[in-house]
């Protein structure tokens, strides 16, 4: 019967038509013989109320079997409360003489993976080995879906490696893991072994991969893979070009990035357009950026929200202050579009940036929408740059009063106190920062020499190379002094002596990673270096200076844009 109702089934579209069929079943007799595939499709069905009736159905049931629970499991295990499949699979454990079975474990597993409940699918996972099934392939790539999706990197590789077999799903999301959770160099390193080992990447593998290349600024890496998905027609795919566009981008190479968006081989859609926009913005192109908002609308695409904000980030990244406002005026007029948080936000970066402090301060009392902790600390990070104490104490009591914590927070207002020497209210904000359990993000940066990637924090000397990495920045620092480097002390907040202060300047992350460069790459050959934080003006100073002294084009990408620097000059034009 399971044949002859598929059909039926497949032609329900409403609540009134699965309605209509159950009826029919009853009064045929043959309800109870297709009852389980009428709950699953009823249940996995997008119509309105289906879902609702399909669990209405089955709590009528007196003994539900095993493949009744399946099927509500698997329908609410899709719906937008997963987590109700796990408390449907809960109760199934109590109720005899029901036993689940390996496709049980696999739909509630698939619903503890949509609702990253981890903690109850590593009971489950117990469950699984106890009730024999963990040999089952499909039940084992799924739980390993689980923990790389929550962030369980060593749960999923421990059952990575123990799977008897493997197919392409499973290396798929074990990259995608790794590429997701901070660990995007062992992502990459998997790609290739999935590779050696003789597993045809698809589609969804090299996304995973083009994105660990992106978070690593690996650029011939990406170039590698890209280079793959054109051999194997995967550039066919609007997605995989999407993350070519959007690699290039987060590796500096704007050229590469413009090149495959002209020359895509697959349809663009309003992704491509806001993913371009994206990258010529942190680039500091914003009026290519702007160009290309407009040659959205000349090929018959509507910008979205994403557009807009794209092209006001770009307009921020460039400092194109009065182009940002036009255009927030023009979204504020579009009827399709209604602008959120980040709008506002973006537009408050925008006005401080320029000093506009006011207008900036105005806009965050004149939204619709309550502001965020995001808006005041924009508003802060500003007060800071142009060193407005009143202003910026008036954003720290607002986030003191939205009970934020954030370490930034306290580091901008312990700038601003320390640039007018307010050393009294600098040792009060220290204070309330141990007080509160606030501690600082250390700042790192890391460099990719000949594949391999050299990480440096802060005052590092953990690597092998330090004693000539130190000798190193000795003489750059010596060398960049003689083209009128003059250490900007106000960035270090201690209340101690100008010659500390320079020393804790010159160890900042991204100067050893740059020193490093120096000593080890080809005289011809960019510098480039990723940092976790923003530049200080300090750091931005010297690679300026560097550029210059050394003739090497250095490229810097900070936790929010990038930094070029060439013949002493940076792209972003001291706007950042």
């Amino acid at each position: 019967m399971a044949v002859t109702i598929q059909p039926l089934l497949q032609k329900c579209t409403t609540l009134s038509h699965y309605k209509q069929l159950q009826s029919h079943l009853i009064t045929t007799g043959l309800f109870h013989l297709t009852r389980s595939k009428f709950i699953e499709h009823c249940a996995t069905s997008q119509a309105t109320g289906t879902l609702t009736y399909a669990a209405h159905i089955f709590q009528t049931l007196t003994f539900p079997a095993t493949n009744d629970w399946n099927a509500i499991i698997r329908g609410l295990a899709q719906s937008v409360q997963p987590a109700r499949a796990i408390a449907f699979y809960c109760k199934s454990l109590s109720v005899l003489p029901c036993k689940p079975d390996a496709l049980t474990c696999s739909f509630t597993l698939k619903a503890c993976s949509r609702a990253l409940a981890v903690n109850e699918a590593v009971q489950i996972h117990s469950q699984v080995v106890r009730f024999g099934f963990i040999a089952d392939i499909l039940l084992q790539t799924t739980l390993l879906d689980v923990y790389a999706k929550s962030g369980y990197l060593d749960y999923a590789y421990k059952v990575f490696d123990e799977m008897p077999e493997r197919d392409v799903t499973c290396w798929n999301a074990m990259i995608a893991g790794l590429a997701q959770g901070d660990r995007p160099d062992e992502a990459l390193q998997l790609f290739k072994t999935m590779k050696d080992v003789g597993f045809k990447p698809n589609e969804i593998t090299v996304l995973g991969a083009l994105s660990a290349c992106a978070q690593l600024g690996m650029v011939q890496e990406g170039k590698n893979v890209y280079s793959y998905a054109k051999n194997e027609k995967l550039d066919m795919n609007e997605h995989v070009c999407n993350a070519v566009i959007d690699m290039f981008g987060k590796c500096g190479h704007v050229a590469e990035a413009y090149r495959v968006f002209n020359d895509m081989r697959c349809v663009k859609t309003v992704v491509t357009f806001n993913t371009m926009i994206m990258v010529l913005g942190v680039n500091s192109e914003g009026t290519e950026a702007l160009k290309v908002f407009d040659q959205m609308s000349k090929e018959g695409f509507r910008p979205d929200n994403v557009s807009y904000l794209s092209a006001l980030c770009a307009c921020n990244h460039s400092g194109m202050v009065d182009e940002g406002v036009r255009l927030f005026e023009t979204m504020s007029k579009d009827v399709s579009v209604v602008p959120n948080i980040k709008h506002y936000g973006t537009m408050v970066d925008l006005l401080g940036r320029s000093g506009r402090l006011n207008e900036a301060y105005d806009i965050i009392n004149s939204i619709p929408i309550k502001p965020d902790v995001v808006l005041w600390q924009t508003l802060l990070g500003a007060c800071k740059t142009y060193g407005n104490v009143e202003m910026g104490e008036k954003a720290s009591r607002k986030l003191v009063e939205m009970g934020s914590h954030s370490d930034g927070e306290f580091v901008l207002l312990s700038n601003i106190y320390a640039a007018h020497r307010r050393w009294k209210d600098v040792g009060e904000v220290r204070n309330a920062m141990k007080n509160k359990q606030v501690k600082k993000v250390p700042g790192f940066s890391y460099i990719d020499v000949n594949g391999v990637i050299h990480k440096f924090i802060n005052g590092d000397k953990s690597h092998s190379n330090m004693q000539e990495i130190y000798k190193k920045l000795e003489e750059i620092m010596c060398r960049i002094m003689e083209h009128g480097y003059v250490p900007e002390t106000d960035y270090v907040l201690h209340d101690i002596g100008a010659e500390e202060k320079e020393n804790a300047l010159s160890y900042h992350s991204e100067k050893l990673a740059v020193s490093f460069g120096l000593l080890k790459t080809s005289d011809d050959s960019i510098i480039r270096v990723n940092k976790n934080l923003r530049i200080c003006g300090d750091c931005h100073q010297v690679m300026k200076l560097v550029s210059m002294a050394y003739e090497r084009e250095i490229i810097v990408r900070d936790r929010t844009r990038f930094h070029r620097f060439k013949n002493g000059l940076c792209s972003c034009k001291d706007f950042w």
